[in-house]
């Protein structure tokens, strides 16, 4: 878990997130999280993108197989059945609503940006959209912040601690020059 701010990231990160997402990175101010072999699990992205485009999803899950994973998820879906646990369980509504606050904040420390204003991601705080999002912020902020994250992680088959990576490591080397 790493919070903002976030050490600006090298070639070798951008290279690896590039590989993981088949397109050249755009707006990236930090990793979020890692593997357990050091390579990129969430890019955390500025709230405007160099283009002028407003970005509202801050915490990027790119890991392929975390992607893989939380797709299965909403695939089998598990998102109404997280959904529900909002509507039934006033102390996971809470923590979610926390969740969102939380998540503005982290970002809020990279700009603000008037077209997304109090949006953040994953259909916070009301509603469960995309685990990929919610589970990219349980990565990037930890156990016990976001709880509808921590539940898509808990509920998935892959996890941070098992590397599965394609080239292990490879955001920890020099990243070949140009």
């Amino acid at each position: 878990m790493t919070t903002p701010p976030f050490a600006a990231p090298t070639p070798a990160e951008l290279a690896v997130l590039s590989a993981q997402l088949g397109r050249t990175v755009r707006g990236v101010v930090g990793i979020a999280a890692r593997c357990a072999c050091g390579n990129p699990t969430v890019v955390a992205t500025a709230p405007r993108l160099p283009d002028g485009t407003p970005f509202p999803t801050f915490y990027y899950l790119s890991h392929p197989a975390a992607t893989a994973a939380m797709s299965t998820l909403e695939a089998t879906q598990v998102m109404p059945e997280l959904a529900a646990l909002l509507e039934h369980d006033e102390t996971v509504a809470a923590g979610y609503r926390a969740a969102h606050e939380a998540y503005l904040a982290d970002r809020s420390q990279y700009g603000e940006v008037a077209e997304i204003e109090g949006i953040s991601a994953g259909g916070m705080p009301m509603r469960v959209k995309c685990l990929h999002a919610l589970a990219g912020h349980a990565l990037a902020a930890g156990p016990g912040v976001n709880p509808i994250g921590d539940e898509a992680l808990a509920r998935s088959t892959w996890s941070p601690d098992v590397c599965r990576c394609e080239d292990p490591g490879a955001a920890l080397r020099e990243a070949p020059s140009e």
